[in-house]
């Protein structure tokens, strides 16, 4: 996969949920590469956000694709929910699942792209044996439960070792694995974490928490975007 193809994912969790769908479409409207959509039980994280019948609703406003978050415990019920709601992506993390392999066989048999959410604190080992069956790699950069967190720096070797993984996967013929990093994008680490290895950036505060926003995102996104870019130009 060419890092040219570098997305930005912003995150509905920072949306005004008074008006979700108006937020997904401005987004999309201001050139959002696909929406990320994050699913808190207050089980395996301390909150409780949206679920399949929210998805759903904002699945009729956009045509991007949605990458729906599963922050919860157990993860297979929801997969056939999800995927019917108009999901396009399911990563979930390895923890919450008493069998990797077959969540993830789960995911694409109901015609959604896989993919591993990894914590701060979880070992990428995770990935060594089902790299066949990943599309996404999610690396959280903040301790998952609540947005507006701060970036916590250790993420950034990690980053470039998963990136490592995935080059040699792929040289050996492996299927491509985008890299995503979610959690205290900025426009002031955008450019590291790209340059690092990340190829997907989920960004919430960043961009729905915009001071200049005023109703429309293109000015965020696209700044964004050139530092992403310029990083690893």
């Amino acid at each position: 996969m060419s890092r040219s193809c570098l997305q930005i994912a912003p995150s509905l969790l920072a949306a005004d949920f008074s008006r979700l769908g108006d937020e997904a479409r401005a987004v999309e409207a201001a050139g959002a590469d696909m929406l990320h959509f994050d699913v808190m039980d207050n089980h395996y994280v301390p909150n409780l956000t949206m679920g399949p019948m929210v998805c759903e609703a904002v699945r009729r406003h956009i045509r991007i694709p949605i990458d729906v978050h599963l922050m919860v415990e157990p993860v297979d019920p929801l997969v056939p929910l999800f995927a019917k709601a108009g999901a396009d992506i399911i990563t979930f993390h390895p923890e919450a699942s008493r069998h990797v392999d077959r969540t993830l066989a789960l995911i694409r048999e109901h015609g959604c792209k896989a993919g591993l959410v990894f914590n701060p604190a979880t070992p990428l080992d995770w990935m060594q044996h089902v790299m066949d069956k990943l599309d996404m790699v999610l690396l959280m950069s903040v301790n998952p439960g609540f947005g507006g967190q701060r970036f916590i720096e250790g993420t950034m070797p990690k980053l470039r070792a998963a990136r490592q993984r995935i080059d040699e996967h792929v040289r050996h013929g492996g299927r491509p694995i985008r890299l995503g990093v979610d959690g205290g994008v900025t426009l002031d680490n955008i450019g590291r974490i790209a340059r690092a290895g990340a190829d997907m950036l989920v960004a919430g505060s960043a961009v729905f928490g915009a001071p200049d926003a005023g109703g429309g995102y293109s000015e965020i996104l696209s700044r964004l975007r050139t530092h992403a870019v310029e990083a690893v130009a």
